[in-house]
């Protein structure tokens, strides 16, 4: 199943032993932008890892010049509320942090908003020079929605994640 044909994923097993998942955000044209169909594939791809006996441990990347730079605001900007109060937007967002294999985000480039909080719902963060982290959903007159206030809390501390949170600024590596 590892093999299996994605859109906005490249997944593999590696390693020297090939135990290791390896899910690659694969959106280059919009940033890792993390649509619906992302991330119904990434879901897919995770119970898959998870539930492959060779795999051990699971890496999530993106590119060099991001790991994901947010949710996909063209594909959410005419929902109304109650649109995506009826139809569970961001329901099973959160299917990575359920994941009982150890998972590693590999960040490079932008992790914004749902892109930042993707990174921290893993269980250790690589970040490399280029990494900027970030919750800019203030600029957009919303704030982040899936879990992002609270797991920013517990990363960098209550201050800096109300700097971040309310001002929309970045931090690096």
């Amino acid at each position: 199943r590892a093999g299996a044909a994605f859109q906005y994923l490249l997944v593999q097993k590696t390693g020297a032993q090939k135990n290791v998942g390896l899910i690659q955000l694969n959106r280059p044209q919009a940033l890792n932008a993390l649509c619906e169909g992302l991330m119904a594939e990434l879901r897919r791809a995770l119970e898959a890892m998870e539930s492959d006996p060779e795999v051990g441990a699971i890496v999530l990347t993106g590119s060099q010049k991001a790991f994901a730079a947010g949710a996909d605001i063209k594909e959410m900007q005419n929902k109304t509320f109650q649109e995506c109060y009826n139809s569970g937007f961001l329901a099973g967002w959160d299917k990575l942090s359920v994941v009982r294999k150890p998972v590693i985000a590999a960040v490079n480039g932008y992790a914004l908003g749902g892109g930042c909080e993707l990174a921290m719902m893993c269980d250790i963060i690589y970040a490399g020079e280029k990494a900027q982290f970030g919750q800019p959903e203030i600029l957009l007159g919303t704030i982040p929605g899936a879990g992002g206030t609270q797991r920013l809390t517990r990363a960098v501390g209550k201050s800096l994640a109300m700097e971040m949170v309310l001002t929309g600024d970045r931090i690096s590596a």
